[in-house]
């Protein structure tokens, strides 16, 4: 007798098809949403992308979503406090996704997050997946069913579990739609008070604030970056002034792409002591050398491949690179052919356009003793 063909494999090709159709982020979201939508029912969902390097929030795409006042606090609690399931745990981990339901034995109130704010809004169980490849956490899915509503079950935890690769691939190509843009110079600087409320705001911040956008949340007044990044100031604060909590590695500074192709810089501190204190927010165009090695890791790029794209970036040539990275002439076209595929170019000063705007060397990794260009 046939078996019916398993689930997971028409979706992971309707995923696979989503994946090349060269969707911008809010586009890929709707359209993976409604494919999951099938497999694994779900009363709204959540995309939030990352800075891969400090793994901030950088910006959310929501359907039916908790008011936008509920968000400032989930954010304090995935910095500051412990809970179960949390983004940075999970990619620590390595663990693909996973249900509040499962880690909690179906006392979901043990979850800090769930208990203060996800239930007062009305929802029940979370799946969460962790968009992350080789090169880094570039997201992360959250599926979300209301009050009433089964739990998630491990047959759909593990379903997502098993395309989490595929969705993350999909995530890191739609934030490569565009060619970074870095023409503009100009600083903004907004001061928040302790609720996020902003005090002061030159002209300049207003105009980053407007490229970047609010996203889908209602009610919604400031980027999510700005709002993770001032959160992450605050936690920095409080560990420096003894406070009790979590440690804090993570600088307060993350890298996000606005609407228009352009990635900004968005850094913050404390002006003052004490968690209370007001906030300043720094807003600024990325300069080559923060933003050539993210987009290194964005295009897959190996630890050989970054060292033969540096020594391109010099004006080395194919024999002057085998020498110094001490390999074969034959092994560095072969880096060089695989490198012009994953980014897109098709000789060396495409290349280094795309990765460096400015032709000048930024260091994509730290070459081994012996090894540098």
């Amino acid at each position: 007798m046939a078996t019916a063909q398993p689930l997971h494999d028409p979706l992971r090709d309707a995923i696979s098809r989503l994946v090349h159709r060269g969707l911008g982020v809010e586009g890929y979201w709707r359209a993976l949403s409604d494919a999951l939508s099938g497999a694994v029912p779900s009363e709204g969902s959540c995309l939030m992308t990352m800075d891969p390097a400090t793994m901030l929030p950088t910006a959310e795409f929501v359907e039916n979503g908790m008011p936008a006042g509920a968000i400032s606090r989930l954010v304090e609690i995935e910095l500051r406090e412990p809970d179960y399931t949390k983004w940075v745990d999970m990619a620590r981990a390595g663990r693909a996704a996973a249900s509040l339901s499962d880690a909690t034995a179906g006392d979901l109130d043990l979850s800090r997050r769930h208990r203060e704010v996800r239930r007062p809004a009305g929802n029940s169980d979370e799946l969460r997946i962790v968009l992350s490849s080789s090169t880094g956490t570039w997201g992360a899915l959250t599926l979300f069913r209301e009050k009433g509503r089964p739990y998630f079950s491990p047959t759909e935890v593990g379903l997502v579990t098993s395309l989490a690769g595929l969705i993350s691939d999909g995530l890191r190509r739609s934030l490569l739609l565009d060619d970074a843009v870095a023409d503009r110079h100009d600083t903004g600087m907004l001061v928040l008070d302790p609720d996020d409320g902003v005090d002061l705001a030159n002209q300049v911040a207003e105009l980053w604030i407007d490229e970047l956008g609010t996203g889908t949340r209602p009610g919604t007044t400031l980027p999510l970056v700005i709002r993770a990044v001032a959160r992450q100031a605050r936690a920095i604060g409080g560990r420096a002034q003894g406070q009790t909590g979590e440690s804090i590695a993570r600088p307060a500074t993350a890298r996000v792409r606005t609407s228009t192709g352009r990635w900004v810089i968005v850094r913050a501190s404390l002006l003052g002591e004490g968690t209370t204190a007001p906030v300043a927010v720094l807003l600024e165009a990325a300069r080559p050398a923060e933003m050539a090695p993210l987009l290194a890791d964005a295009y897959g790029l190996t630890p050989q491949e970054r060292r033969v794209t540096e020594c391109v970036a010099q004006g080395l040539s194919t024999r002057q690179i085998a020498n110094q990275l001490r390999m074969s002439t034959y092994t560095v076209q072969d880096h060089l052919k695989s490198i012009f595929a994953k980014t897109g170019t098709g000789s060396r000063g495409d290349l280094i356009a795309r990765l460096f705007f400015d032709q000048r060397a930024t260091p994509l990794t730290v070459p081994p003793a012996g090894r540098t260009c």
